[in-house]
């Protein structure tokens, strides 16, 4: 079966404060963009309890016994003991490194899939108990819909929000920045507002309010990413920001943005759906 694995992006993430277990309490709204990976997963049924991953496009600069699907497989043969081996075969496409969740996408896809191929008959719950095992925002891509994010990102509510009538470009400055690195300088604090009341405003307003703690630090060793989000908004962006904790940058926009100046890149635009 081949699936198309899709990314997201973060309106607003806020870094609250530090847990007990060395992680951190955050809130952030979660969005699905169509920039996908892709997925063929065929099961081998003469022979069980192994995988085999093959990678094109984008390289990856890993093993394949330490990539996510791997792990993820992992999950499903520790909770039903023998299982078909899979042949994967995955077509890199959304960068790494860019705050976008691809990763956590390709693993919440896979378990999705085996369920379904294999016959597991998974509810919701189950697959994303599964998720929550391998990342904080894996479990959002069950679902797959937009979603307020709290404690370690992994305690979704979905939401009603809908951007579909407008562009969203995604630009990935060819930088790949480690969720520990933007954490290096995070200064955590609470909020009395939410996100939530805060996308209640007017679009054109989120840039007053809708902000992203991981810009100030990562901004600072990576001045290029803060360029491109200022060009966003000198190009029309009503509302721009770094994804995650980088290294992407998007931008909202009303009309068709020019992308000619930031071609140099990895890119993604999203047109109004009619």
């Amino acid at each position: 079966m081949i699936v198309f694995s899709n990314s997201k992006i973060n309106l607003g993430l806020w870094v609250l404060n530090k847990r007990p277990d060395g992680y951190h309490n955050i809130s952030t709204i979660f969005y699905p963009i169509h920039w996908c990976d892709v997925l063929e997963i065929i099961p081998d049924y003469s022979t069980r309890n192994n995988i085999h991953i093959e990678t094109f496009g984008i390289p990856l600069k890993i093993p394949s016994h330490q990539n996510i699907i791997h792990q993820s497989y992992l999950l499903l043969l520790n909770r039903y003991k023998t299982l078909p081996a899979i042949k994967v075969f995955l077509y890199k496409n959304v960068p790494f490194g860019a705050g976008l969740g691809a990763g956590s996408a390709n693993a919440a896809y896979f378990i999705k899939t085996c369920s379904n191929i294999l016959n597991l008959n998974m509810d919701v719950e189950e697959m994303k108990l599964l998720c929550s095992q391998i990342g904080s925002d894996c479990s959002f891509f069950i679902d797959n819909t937009p979603a307020l994010a709290s404690e370690k990102g992994d305690v979704l509510s979905p939401i009603d929000l809908n951007l579909n009538n407008f562009y969203i470009l995604v630009i990935f400055p060819n930088i790949s920045v480690s969720t520990q690195e933007a954490y290096q300088d995070i200064i955590p604090h609470e909020r009395k507002e939410s996100l939530w009341s805060i996308i209640q405003l007017p679009l054109s307003e989120w840039k007053h309010y809708l902000t992203n703690d991981f810009e100030r630090s990562v901004f600072k060793k990576y001045p290029i990413i803060e360029n491109i989000k200022n060009s966003l908004y000198k190009n029309g962006a009503i509302y721009a920001s770094m994804s995650g904790s980088g290294s992407a940058v998007y931008g909202i926009f009303e009309t068709e943005p020019q992308i000619k100046e930031y071609e140099k890149y990895q890119l993604y635009l999203s047109r109004p759906v009619n």
